[in-house]
Formats: C-alpha cells, sequence, structure tokens
C-alpha cells in the first residue's frame, strides 16, 4: 500500500498524523477486505483551498471538512470490477490499484473536534474513514447506502490508531 501525504498549509498537529494516515486507511481496507494494493494520496490543505475546490467540483460555495475524489464503481463496495479491468485503474510502475484522491481541511478538523468535544487525532481518523468508504465507492447521498455515517463510526471506532479522546 501507498499513501502519498502532501500538505499545503501549516500542520498544527499535536499527533504523528502521517503514520495515523497510514494506519487508519489500511484499517478501512482491511474492514472492506479489499483485495489489492493499493494508492491513496492525502493531501492537507487550509480552508481556502477546499472551499476553491469544493466550489468547482461540488457547486456548494463555502469550506467543507473532507473532500474525496475515488475511482468509479458499479456498485459500492464490490470491487470485482476492479480485477477484470486493472489497467484502467492501476499505477503501472507499482501494479497499486488508485483508489483516488483525499483533501482534508486542517483547519476544520481543528474546528470540529473542539465541536465535538473529542481529541484532533480523532476527527482526523473519522474524517479519513469517511473519505475512505467514498473511494471505496460509498455515497451516503444513495438511499440503499444510508448506513455509511454507521459504518464510519464502526469502522472509526475500531480503529487501532484512534484513541477516545
Amino acid at each position: 500500500m501507498t499513501v502519498t501525504i502532501e500538505s499545503e498549509t501549516e500542520v498544527p498537529f499535536d499527533f504523528e498524523y502521517e503514520q495515523t494516515a497510514r494506519e487508519v486507511i489500511a484499517q478501512a481496507m482491511d474492514s472492506e477486505e479489499f483485495p489489492y494494493e493499493a494508492e491513496v494520496n492525502l493531501l492537507l490543505v487550509d480552508n481556502d483551498i477546499i472551499h476553491e475546490l469544493n466550489l468547482e467540483h461540488r457547486g456548494i460555495d463555502r469550506a467543507t471538512d473532507v473532500l474525496s475524489f475515488p475511482l468509479d464503481y458499479q456498485e459500492a463496495g464490490d470491487f470485482l470490477a476492479i480485477g477484470e479491468e486493472q489497467e484502467w485503474n492501476c499505477n503501472p510502475d507499482t501494479g497499486e490499484i488508485l483508489l483516488g484522491d483525499i483533501i482534508i481541511s486542517v483547519p476544520k478538523v481543528l474546528e470540529q473536534a473542539k465541536e465535538y468535544g473529542h481529541s484532533p487525532k480523532r476527527e482526523f481518523a473519522f474524517l479519513i474513514t469517511h473519505s475512505m468508504l467514498h473511494l471505496f465507492g460509498y455515497d451516503h447521498m444513495e438511499p440503499e447506502e444510508a448506513a455509511m455515517p454507521a459504518r464510519s463510526r464502526r469502522s472509526r471506532r475500531d480503529s487501532p490508531s484512534n484513541p477516545k479522546k
């Protein structure tokens, strides 16, 4: 598994955020029983950048906490088609499946952790978990996938790198 982490803003977290990101991504892949080696890109930004991206890609004129840019799946959580069509979504140098990109607003991690009364590490882990479900093809806007928030909570709760506080 390759996780590329880049930052376009100061990251004042008081925890090893790169290690946390890798652990949470690995846990999400294990929980979903993703059968391939994968590549995920994580970009940490400020509110101005995520606002601009949110407007450009979703038509929503405000900052958000996380954006996910997944590959398209026929059915959420069904990875069989990936194996059949690996050439279109595979890094030719590593052979890893390109799952997609996660973009997280660092200020929103800090704001929401304070708002919800938990640690920035927990909020960061939750946003990655939520985004990973999007990368696996889940979309909480579809009725049959309405359980996505519960899946995020369960996966976050079970993550070894995610303390309760």
